[in-house]
Parts: C-alpha cells; structure tokens; sequence
C-alpha cells in the first residue's frame, strides 16, 4: 500500500484521540450534571434537564458560526481555539455562582466542544485518503461510539466514589492533554483548483450558503430524521427499562450497542468505499427498524440486548455513512461547512428530539412510541432513496460502465 493510501497515520490518530477525549468529557458530565444542578443549587426538574441540554444549544451554534469561518480562520486555529473555550469552561465548573453562571457555562463549554469536533471532522476528512473516505470515516467516528459507551460509564462510577470536584478535575486534566496533543497534529495544504475558486465567489453571494453547505443538506435531513429517532432512545430507555423491570440489564444496553457499532464498522466503512453507500444504508435502515420494534415489544433482558445489538448495526453504522456521503458530496475548500452541516442537524435531532418525544410519550407510553420510530425510521428509507440513494445507484453504474 502506497503512503497516499494509508490511513493509520500519525495525523489520524492523533485527531481521532482528541476528538475521543472532548466527547468523553461531554458524554461523562452528561449522567451527573442533572443530578449535580439539583443537589448543588436546588434546581427543579426543567431547570436540571436545561443545564445539560444547554451544552448542545451551545455546540449547535458554535457550529454555525465556525462552518462559514473555518477555512479563513485554518482548520489548527480553530482546533487550538476550541480547546482553549473547553479548558477555560471546565475550569469555571468549580466556581459556584448560582444556577445562572452555570448555565451560561455550559452553553460556552457547548461552543467550545463545536468548534473543536467541527475542526478534527474537517481535518480527518481532508488527510483520509480519497479512495478510503468511507473506511476512515468509519474508523474516526468510532472515537465518538467509544466515549458515548466510557463517558456514561466513568460518570456514574465517580458519582458514587468521588466528589463533583474530583469529576471535574478529571474532565479539566482530560482537556488540558487534548490541547497539547494537538500541537503534534500536521494538516496538509489544500490548494483550490481556479473552477473551485470560481465556485467559491458564487457560493459567497448566497446567504444560505455562507452558513451550510447546499450539497451536504438532503443527507443530513436524513440524518435529523434517524438521530431524531435515536433520541428516544437515549433520553427514555433507562423510564421504559424501570416499567419493565429491567433496569440492571440496561444499564449494558449502551454497552452492546457500541460493541456491535465496533465490529460491524471497519467492514461497513470499507463496503462504502467499495461498492457505494446504498449497500450499508439500505440494510442498516431495515435493522434500525427491526431494533426499535424489538425495543417496543421487549419483555426481557435478551430482548432489550437484542434491540441494542441490532440498533448499533443500525443507526450506529449509518451515522458514519451518512457523515461520509456529507464529505465525498462537498469539494475540499467547503469541507469545514459541510462537516459543520452534518453536525448541527445531527446535534439538532439528538438535541431537540427529546423536547419533541416528551410531548408525545405521555400519551402514548415508550412501548408504542418505539413502535412508531421504528415505522418512522423505515419510511425514511424512501426519503433517502429520492434525496440522495438513486443518485448514488445510478452514479455507481455509470462508474462501473
């Protein structure tokens, strides 16, 4: 294999580590924040559940904002300087001023971490090998599966053997390595052909292009659809597990599914590069499926793993594929937007589905409303195939032609 083609570098390595060590810190304070607002400043159930949703409000416009602003600032800068906000937010975690300062804390923590992510998925994308996008997409986004398993995990384990001082002094040490790590990080040159530049100054006089990318938005509607979904999944499972009496058993659930996200993707990465992104998406829309309809009719312990299993092949791997189609869709010098893009919708989903499946799971009850995601989530299946699937068929046949 030629150096141009290979993928474990140095450089991917050490992006994929800080993009894994930011999100563990985000996925950790994620479990004990809630519980910390409400013991520390007697916060009532909606002020609580707005401290750690605030953080992705936060993130949501930190990605707006360096999206249209990435290429000038430079892909480093902008790592370098989401870090720093991280750092510094962290830091102010052990000041208490009342439940207002640790708001606002939270929503610059929010910036911070979408600044940095938005960085390190830009910067992955443009030293991965063009012929291996898929496969080293597949490998990067595995950093964020990983601390989406850890971070709960390490949270609630010092939530009952340490103090919030201890946890947020791991979350700073954590943060202040991530900073100096980047300093070892190479990011190639990349230099815009005169069609691109061209296209550039087009893209500059629409509004709406100086904020998203056009060419990454019928994916990512896609992907607002399916984390939408998927967030009823992480806001509700541990209320639906206590109904069933099952709550020692879902405390692994997060556990198998990144199991299942992590055999399945270095195969699935590479069928994308391969054979194009139908051949993941189509199945994995089917066993998205068929895992939240396990979910709704669970009455045991194998069932709710088995749901687990099948939503992490699922959800797990089009999560990455569809990160990918966003990047191979985009020409290099828009890159940073069209990473910043895929985000926000999928921040927007994980982030606002909650809100929007509380108001329904009441009346409904979980059982049901995974039912209907799961018919929600197979109709989307259509909705891809016109917004981006025939495309990508019929572009396939031409390049196998």
């Amino acid at each position: 294999m030629s150096n141009k083609s290979k993928l474990w570098t140095k450089d991917f390595i050490i992006v994929s580590a800080v993009n894994f060590l930011l999100t563990l810190v985000f996925y950790l304070l994620v479990v004990v924040m809630g519980v910390y607002a409400a013991e520390e400043f007697n916060a009532s159930a909606s002020q609580s559940g707005l401290v750690v949703g605030i953080f992705i409000v936060g993130a949501l416009i930190g990605r707006l904002f360096i999206g249209r602003y990435i290429e000038k600032f430079g892909q480093k800068r902008t790592l370098f300087i989401g870090a720093i906000i991280f750092i510094l937010a962290t830091a102010l975690y052990f000041f208490n001023f009342g439940i207002g300062f640790l708001l606002l804390n939270r929503f610059i923590h929010g910036i911070g971490l979408g600044f940095a992510s938005t960085a390190t998925g830009t910067i992955v994308a443009q030293i991965i090998p063009a012929e291996r996008k898929g496969e080293g997409i597949g490998y990067y986004s595995m950093s964020a599966t990983l601390s989406t398993a850890l971070g709960p995990f390490v949270g609630l384990y010092m939530s009952q053997h340490t103090s919030m001082q201890g946890i947020f002094g791991l979350c700073l040490t954590i943060g202040i390595i991530s900073f100096f790590t980047i300093f070892f990080v190479k990011i190639p040159v990349i230099v815009e052909t005169e069609e691109e530049k061209k296209i550039e100054k087009e893209e500059e006089g629409r509004f709406i292009a100086q904020f998203v990318e056009p060419r990454a938005v019928p994916i990512a509607i896609i992907t607002l659809i399916l984390a939408l979904c998927y967030s009823s999944v992480l806001s509700f499972l541990n209320s639906y597990a206590i109904e069933l009496d099952l709550v020692s058993t879902a405390s692994v659930f997060f556990l198998v599914y990144s199991i299942a996200v992590l055999l399945s993707r270095p195969f699935t990465g590479r069928l994308i590069d391969l054979k194009g992104a139908n051949i993941v998406m189509y199945p994995a829309f089917v066993l998205f499926t068929i895992g939240m309809i396990v979910l709704g009719f669970a009455h045991s312990g194998f069932t709710l793993l088995l749901a687990g299993v099948l939503i992490g092949l699922g959800f797990g791997n089009m999560q990455s594929c569809t990160q990918a189609i966003a990047v191979k869709l985009t020409p290099p010098h828009r890159m940073g937007l069209a990473t910043s893009t895929f985000f926000i919708f999928l921040d927007g989903g994980l982030g606002f589905g909650p809100y929007l499946l509380g108001l329904i799971a009441p009346t409904i009850g979980h059982s049901t409303l995974y039912i209907v995601l799961g018919i929600v989530v197979l109709a989307t299946a259509g909705l891809y195939a016109v917004l981006h699937g025939k495309k990508a068929s019929s572009a396939q046949s031409q390049a196998l032609a």
